[in-house]
């Protein structure tokens, strides 16, 4: 525990002020190489933004009436939200299935899960034409409450409150306040519930959405079990994830870590890998009884079928083939190279659906702008510099408090 930390008296208000003054001011290197590379890009961004909300989201976009959704929710939204799926399974295997082996990760995985959310949704405000209706779906001004994207909406918005409830105990060590912290313990088993319910339905629900645009997307990868390639895509996509950023924090965060806690990191890594395996079978399974069921073999001889082959053999056979050795051989940089292949699937997997076999055959295709590949790297770095700020100063991944039981 930070002796900071146990030096705060919350119930006093002047030192209160003192300690939050105290953990604003920055830890570590000021000009690290990620900060000289990041903030450029994230000023620049912010002024795209700017301009954005100035002169409409045709001023920055090459978005259109034919193609209304691009880079923005395709990746930020779309992909994203499967990126952040580690957190829900995280969640139900720790404290559903009581798998204690993983709760050392547990808390970085739901920051990330918050954090994804809570900027992704940012980046939907920004694809909207008008952002300020977003606020319909709460005070039910003009939605239908059939549309997939009231749905979705409610959700996403549930889903974060989950999130923040789950992680909140977190706050509460922080600022020890310890009768806050009673509290919010006691809630958030409803909220694991709560957020693991909200999660699969609204990871189908996205798929749900494209489900309205069969005349638009090509046939491999359009079907009616869009929702539950989603959700199941989600498992091993989030999992993948928490490898990945595992890893870097690992290295990055290491003098957070107990030395229990450093030699669980393989044996965590070896388990996420037969999770991820599992997972990307029962998807590949899926996806071959789809192909059979809707007699996609017509379009294999052609250049979108090649293509679709590059996914499927490239992206997911592969990678699973490569987590079951990792799994088998206790191989952890096996695991590493798997999660990041898994990772670069979704990402195509999701852009493919979205943006490149959207109306694959019109004449005039959708090519994002330089505009909208700085603004999604602006928040993909805003999100690890808010990240970095919370695990610093937060008990994420190191101890709880000596007044909490038991730790985290």
């Amino acid at each position: 525990m930070s002796t900071t930390i146990s030096k705060v008296e919350p119930k006093q208000k002047e030192n209160m002020l003192h300690f939050i003054i105290s953990e604003l001011k920055p830890k570590g290197k000021i000009f690290s190489p990620f900060n000289i590379v990041s903030f450029p890009i994230m000023i620049v961004g912010l002024v795209i933004i700017f301009l954005r909300f100035k002169n409409g989201i045709g001023s920055v976009t090459n978005l259109s009436q034919d193609v209304p959704w691009g880079l923005w929710i395709g990746f930020d939204v779309v992909t994203g939200v499967a990126f952040a799926g580690g957190a829900y399974v995280l969640v139900f295997m720790v404290n559903i299935l009581n798998l204690k082996k993983y709760k050392p990760i547990l808390r970085i995985t739901v920051l990330n899960g918050f954090l994804a959310y809570l900027f992704y949704s940012a980046a939907l405000l920004l694809d909207l034409g008008r952002p300020l209706n977003v606020i319909n779906v709460v005070i039910g001004n003009n939605y239908g409450v059939s549309s997939v994207l009231f749905l979705v909406g409610w959700h996403f918005l549930l889903y974060m409150l989950a999130l923040l409830i789950e992680f909140s105990p977190a706050v509460a060590e922080w600022l020890n306040a310890r009768k806050l912290h009673r509290f919010l313990t006691a809630i958030s088993m409803g909220a694991v519930i709560f957020g693991i319910t909200l999660s699969v339905l609204h990871q189908s629900g996205i798929g749900a959405l494209f489900l309205m645009a069969k005349d638009k997307i090509h046939p491999l990868w359009y079907n009616s079990y869009l929702p539950l390639l989603f959700v199941v895509s989600s498992i091993f996509a989030g999992i993948s994830m928490v490898i990945f950023e595992g890893s870097i924090s690992h290295r990055v965060f290491s003098n957070q870590l107990a030395p229990e806690d450093h030699h669980k990191h393989n044996s965590i890594l070896t388990g996420l890998s037969k999770i991820c395996a599992l997972g990307m079978f029962v998807y590949l399974s899926l996806l071959i009884l789809v192909f059979v069921h809707e007699q996609n073999a017509v379009y294999i001889n052609s250049p979108m079928g090649y293509w679709f082959l590059v996914e499927v053999i490239g992206f997911v056979l592969f990678p699973m083939l490569l987590f079951f050795f990792a799994y088998r051989t206790h191989n952890t940089l096996l695991s590493r190279i798997a999660a990041i292949i898994t990772l670069l699937g979704i990402m195509l997997n999701r852009m493919n659906i979205s943006i490149i076999c959207y109306r694959w055959d019109a004449a005039e295709r959708y090519i994002p702008s330089w505009q909208e590949f700085v603004v999604t790297l602006t928040i993909i770095f805003i999100e690890i510099w808010v990240l970095r700020w919370i695990v610093r100063r937060m008990p994420v991944l190191h101890r709880s408090p000596d007044w909490v039981g038991g730790g985290h």
